[in-house]
C-alpha cells in the first residue's frame, strides 16, 4: 500500500495533536493507508483544524489570533480592574507588531527583538500537505462498493475544500488583495498541490495563480460533495453548503458579483435558516445555533477581552455603530465604562449566576481558560453571510430590490420589532448601508481586516480608511503603572494592508520576495 508522507513546506516537522473533543470522530496515528476510512481519520485528526479550548496564557496556539487586532475592530482596555495584570500583558506583547502594524509583525514592545512569526504559516501548510496526501492516495484505496465509493467522495470532497479554505485564507493575508489587473503579477504564497517531497526552495505564485487554485479545487469539492449521499455528521465537517458558501465568498472577492450571488443564492436555497433576536436571546456563536453551516479551528476572541489592565476592548466606536435598537448591541456584547467586552460565546457554567456587578465577573466568565468556545473565531461559516454577500453582490449589478430584499431579511431577524428594520437607500447609500450591516454582523468573525483590504480595489465605490490605535506601556507585564502612551496610525492604502512574509520562511528559502512595508512611526500621546 501506498506510504501517507506528512511533511511541512519551509518549516521544521510540526507535530499538531489530533481531533479536538468537539470533533466527536477517533483520530488514530497510522503511516498506512488501506481504506479510505484511514484517510477520512487522517482527515479528521491532521486536516481539519481542532477545535480547542481557548487558551489563557497562549493567545498563539490557536491559529491567526492576532487576525482580530489589526483592524477597527479593538482597541487597548481601559479599564480600571487589574487582576490578571500580568498573565494579560504577557500575552498582548505577542500582538503589539499585528496591533500597530510593524514592518515584522513579530516587534516585541521595547524594539529589542522579535516573536516568532510563523506558527500560523506552518500549521496552514501542514494541514495543506496532508489534504495533497489524502488526494493522491484516495484512488489507491479500494472502491469495490457503493460504501467505498461513497466514502472516497467524502473524503476527496472535504480535502478540496480544506485545501481551498487555507489557500484563501494566505492569499489574504500575504498577498495583494485580488485585483484583475494586478493579479497576474501581485505576488502571494507558494502553491504545493502534490504529496511528492521536493528537495527545493519554494518561491511565491501570483494572486491570480493561487485564487485559480482555490476555484479547482472548490470545483472539485462541489462535485465530489455533490455525488457524497450521506449523512453530515455535525457542523465540523465540511458539506454542499459549506463549499457554496466559500465559493460565494472567493468570487465576491474576485468581483465576480454574479457567480457570487449566484452561489449566495444556493446557500440561501439549502440552509436559509436566520436567529431572530426577538425570541432567541440566548449566547449566539454556539454549537447548535441554527445559522451555522460549517466551524474549524480554535476561538481565542474572549481571551483577547478580560476586562484588566494590559489587554483589549471592543472599540467605542464600533460598539456606538450599533443603534439601540439593534438587538446584537445588548445580546452580543458586555458594557462598563469604557470597556466592551463580546459575550456571543458560551458562559462559564461554574461562574452562571456569577454577580455581574463584580469587578472580575466578565473576566472568570467568559475568559477563563474553563470556557469551552464551541465554534471559530476565524474559521466559521453561517448562513447570514450568504445574506450579506448576495447583497452586496447585487448591489454592484445595479439590482438593488433584490439586494433590499436580502439586507433586510437579515435585519429583520437582528432589530427590535418596535423599531423599523427596513433600508431604503439606493446607490451608492446602499453600498454603504451594506457594507456597515457586514461589519455590525460578521464583527470578530475573521472578516472586517479581509473586507477593508478588498474595498480598496472595489471596482464599485472603491474606499479606504486610516485606522489608529493607541499602545500603553507599563512599568512591568505584572504592573499597572502606565509609562508612556504611543499612537500609531495606519494610512489609507498603506502597504502594510498586507502582511510581511513570516521571516522564518524568508530566511529558509533564500531569494523569496518579502512585502515591502513602511517603517510605522508613532507619536506620543500620554
Amino acid at each position: 500500500m501506498k506510504h501517507t508522507h506528512i511533511y511541512i513546506l519551509g518549516c521544521l516537522a510540526l507535530l499538531l495533536q489530533g481531533c479536538g473533543k468537539f470533533l466527536e470522530e477517533y483520530s488514530q496515528d497510522t503511516d498506512y493507508v488501506r481504506t479510505w476510512k484511514d484517510l477520512d481519520e487522517l482527515l479528521i485528526g491532521d486536516c481539519y483544524l481542532p477545535v480547542k479550548n481557548s487558551n489563557y496564557l497562549n493567545l498563539t496556539e490557536n491559529i491567526g489570533s492576532w487576525l482580530h487586532v489589526l483592524a477597527d475592530e479593538v482597541e487597548e482596555c481601559q479599564s480600571s480592574y487589574s487582576s490578571n495584570a500580568g498573565a494579560d500583558g504577557d500575552r498582548r506583547e505577542r500582538t503589539f507588531g499585528y496591533f500597530t502594524w510593524q514592518q515584522r509583525v513579530g516587534q516585541n514592545e521595547s524594539f529589542t527583538d522579535y516573536y516568532a512569526e510563523n506558527e500560523a504559516w506552518t500549521k496552514i501548510y501542514y494541514c495543506i500537505n496532508v489534504a495533497n496526501n489524502i488526494l493522491s492516495s484516495v484512488d489507491d484505496v479500494p472502491q469495490s462498493s457503493e460504501t467505498d465509493e461513497q466514502g472516497a467522495h467524502k473524503v476527496q470532497g472535504e480535502a478540496y475544500f480544506l485545501r481551498a479554505f487555507y489557500y484563501f485564507w494566505l492569499a489574504n493575508l500575504y498577498g495583494k488583495p485580488y485585483n484583475a489587473a494586478t493579479a497576474a503579477t501581485d505576488l502571494c504564497v507558494p502553491l504545493k498541490t502534490s504529496d511528492v517531497v521536493e528537495d527545493r526552495k519554494f518561491s511565491r505564485q501570483s494572486v491570480a495563480e493561487v485564487y485559480a487554485q482555490v476555484l479547482s479545487d472548490l470545483d472539485d469539492a462541489e462535485y465530489h460533495l455533490t455525488e457524497y449521499k450521506g449523512k453530515k455528521p455535525s457542523i465540523y465537517r465540511a458539506d454542499l453548503t459549506a463549499c457554496h458558501l466559500l465559493q460565494s465568498r472567493v468570487y465576491l472577492y474576485m468581483q465576480n458579483w454574479e457567480k457570487a450571488a449566484e452561489y449566495a443564492q444556493k446557500v440561501m436555497n439549502e440552509h436559509p435558516a436566520l436567529v431572530n433576536l426577538n425570541t432567541a436571546t440566548g449566547k449566539f456563536l454556539v454549537k447548535d445555533n441554527a445559522e451555522n453551516i460549517f466551524s474549524m479551528g480554535g476561538n481565542d476572541v474572549p481571551n483577547l477581552f478580560n476586562y484588566v489592565y494590559q489587554s483589549y476592548s471592543v472599540s467605542r466606536e464600533l460598539y456606538a455603530a450599533y443603534t439601540s435598537s439593534d438587538l446584537r448591541k445588548s445580546q452580543w456584547y458586555w458594557q462598563r465604562g469604557n470597556f466592551v467586552g463580546p459575550v456571543r460565546t458560551k458562559v462559564n457554567s461554574m461562574y452562571f449566576s456569577y454577580d455581574q456587578t463584580a469587578g472580575d465577573y466578565y473576566t472568570r466568565a467568559y475568559s477563563e481558560i474553563q470556557v469551552q468556545q464551541e465554534v471559530s473565531g476565524l474559521f466559521l461559516l453561517r448562513s447570514a453571510e450568504a445574506y450579506l454577500n448576495y447583497a452586496e453582490a447585487k448591489a454592484y449589478l445595479g439590482q438593488e430590490g433584490e439586494a433590499l430584499e436580502a439586507l433586510n431579511t437579515l435585519r429583520k431577524n437582528r432589530i427590535s420589532t418596535s423599531a423599523n428594520y427596513q433600508v431604503t437607500a439606493t446607490g451608492s447609500a446602499l453600498v454603504s448601508a451594506i457594507r456597515r450591516e457586514r461589519r455590525l454582523e460578521l464583527a470578530l468573525e475573521g472578516h472586517r481586516w479581509f473586507d477593508l483590504r478588498r474595498y480598496m480595489v472595489c471596482s464599485v465605490q472603491p474606499e479606504s480608511i486610516s485606522i489608529t490605535h493607541e499602545w500603553t506601556y507599563y512599568s512591568s507585564h505584572t504592573s499597572t503603572k502606565m509609562t508612556e502612551r504611543r499612537r500609531f496610525v495606519l494610512e489609507e492604502n498603506d502597504a502594510a494592508y498586507t502582511l510581511p512574509i513570516p521571516q522564518e520562511v524568508i530566511n529558509f528559502n533564500t531569494g523569496m520576495e518579502n512585502n515591502l512595508r513602511p517603517w510605522r512611526e508613532y507619536t506620543v500621546v500620554q
